[in-house]
């Protein structure tokens, strides 16, 4: 007897739904729970990490994000207009800028910017190594936001910009009341996205070295892991960016689906 295609389909995913579950009960009955509990879930370990984990290592997170974020923008607007201008030197610069750091990790650019720079030229950037880092991470974002910026710019149709030039407006005023507030509406889920990737790239700081009420989220689990000798830190850390990351992400989904509905 010949199965109909929509049974051999949900016996196949039954199976799967099987194999996942039988999977799930090994791994719970054979897990040494005890030490999981001592390792990942230690009380006093927790207690010791409040408030600061949330008073100096999310808040530190959230700043030094935001700070990136902003000159980040600022900057992948420049660079931006600069592809986009009719002079051929200023698209050459900004495509070899653009190239460049979106080809280096954004580790190397850190530690050239806090460790490089100071040796090299005996110049220490504001702020210290933090401020270092800080600019590495702008100079980086801002190489991945001048792409998402200026394909916004080009999505916004040409007879937007005409008509607005039929009125007596002047390039630049062109730019700003009409074509950049329209691009920035279409880039906002990804750089929405760019920010959620930002506040992961902040743990990238650690590598400047920095003092207790200067650490990010993972500076201060891996002072906790050390101090506590277990890993509870890491999962309290891991606990706090998600809190973070997941809204974020939520907030990314609604975005595109608003837009989807608009375009229609």
């Amino acid at each position: 007897m010949t199965l109909k295609r929509a049974t051999r389909r949900r016996l196949r995913d039954g199976g799967l739904y099987v194999v996942l579950l039988a999977a799930v009960v090994v791994v719970v009955l054979t897990a040494d729970r005890e030490a999981i509990s001592k390792n990942f879930f230690d009380g006093d370990t927790w207690k010791g990490l409040w408030p600061d984990i949330i008073l100096i290592g999310a808040k530190n997170t959230v700043k030094y994000t935001v700070i990136a974020f902003a000159g980040g923008i600022a900057l992948a607007l420049v660079l931006a207009l600069m592809r986009l201008s009719p002079l051929r030197l200023y698209r050459w610069l900004a495509t070899i800028y653009i190239e460049f750091f979106r080809g280096l990790p954004a580790l190397v650019v850190i530690i050239f910017m806090a460790l490089g720079v100071p040796l090299a030229f005996g110049w220490t950037p504001p702020g210290g190594t933090i401020g270092a880092g800080l600019m590495a991470l702008i100079m980086v974002s801002g190489a991945y936001m001048a792409e998402t910026l200026r394909a916004g710019i080009q999505a916004v149709p040409k007879g937007q910009r005409e008509a607005a030039q039929s009125l007596g407006m002047g390039g630049f005023w062109t730019m700003v009341t009409v074509v950049l507030p329209q691009a920035v509406r279409i880039v906002i889920p990804p750089l929405t996205n760019e920010f959620i990737l930002l506040v992961k790239d902040t743990s990238l700081l650690y590598v400047v070295g920095m003092q207790y009420d200067q650490v990010e989220l993972t500076s201060f689990g891996q002072q906790g892991l050390i101090n506590y000798s277990n890993a509870s830190p890491l999962l309290a850390i891991a606990l706090v960016y998600l809190v973070i990351s997941i809204p974020a992400s939520q907030l990314v989904a609604f975005l595109e689906r608003r837009q989807q509905k608009a375009s229609r």
